[in-house]
């Protein structure tokens, strides 16, 4: 095991302590529900995702829904989220995919999902990770993007690499709670604008504290 992977590891101990059961931001009743509102969080907070998927599911708690509904209607609903012509296009043609190709039911493969309209690899590891337990691969977000770049995890801005070097330096089983994890963390503590590095437990594994 390389030191990189050593301290790596170490960073994944210490968040298991700080978030011992690290859950999905995104509220959800459902993989369909949890895909659809990944689909929405793209250049969107989770916040304002989870104010609009309320009203969204109220009218459309299921794929068939959804999938006899209009790209209008969802605009609507979505339009406070950002890009939400794309978005509602994207929910559209992927519920209509899980009706007609799927019988309704999301796939639990991430060959079968990454092949889903607005479904990239990022959303398909968070509805396999958080609604099947299924560690695919490893979440990349922004704050995991902006987190493991100051812990000195990677030094790429490109989510496909950044996940492909963590799933190096972690074993499989801490894949879905480490980045769970890093993003309540990023949250809490390690957020954008003022890193509270003089109260972070992980300040001594850290590579870039108080920059």
């Amino acid at each position: 095991m390389t030191k990189l992977a050593v301290r790596a590891c170490k960073i994944a101990e210490e968040l298991s302590k700080l978030y011992p059961a690290p859950e999905c931001a995104l509220t959800h009743d459902s993989p369909f529900q949890l895909a659809v509102a990944t689909i929405l969080s793209a250049q969107c907070t989770d916040e304002r995702v989870n104010m609009v998927t309320p009203v969204l599911f109220k009218k459309y708690p299921t794929p068939e829904k959804i999938a006899h509904s209009t790209q209008e209607s969802l605009e609507e609903i979505i339009k406070s989220t950002g890009f939400f012509r794309n978005k509602a296009k994207n929910i559209l043609g992927f519920a209509h995919a899980i009706v007609n190709e799927h019988g309704g039911v999301v796939p639990q493969e991430l060959a079968a999902l990454v092949k889903l309209p607005g479904i990239g690899r990022k959303t398909a590891n968070v509805v396999l990770g958080t609604a099947f337990g299924i560690a695919s691969g490893v979440v990349v977000d922004t704050h995991v993007t902006r987190l493991a770049n100051r812990m000195g995890l990677t030094e790429s801005d490109d989510a496909v690499k950044i996940e492909r070097e963590l799933m190096h330096l972690l074993p499989q089983d801490q894949w879905i709670n480490f980045s769970h994890a890093l993003i309540w963390h990023g949250r809490r503590v390690c957020n954008a604008r003022k890193p509270n590095c003089a109260e972070c437990t992980l300040a001594k594994l850290c590579l870039k504290v108080g920059v």
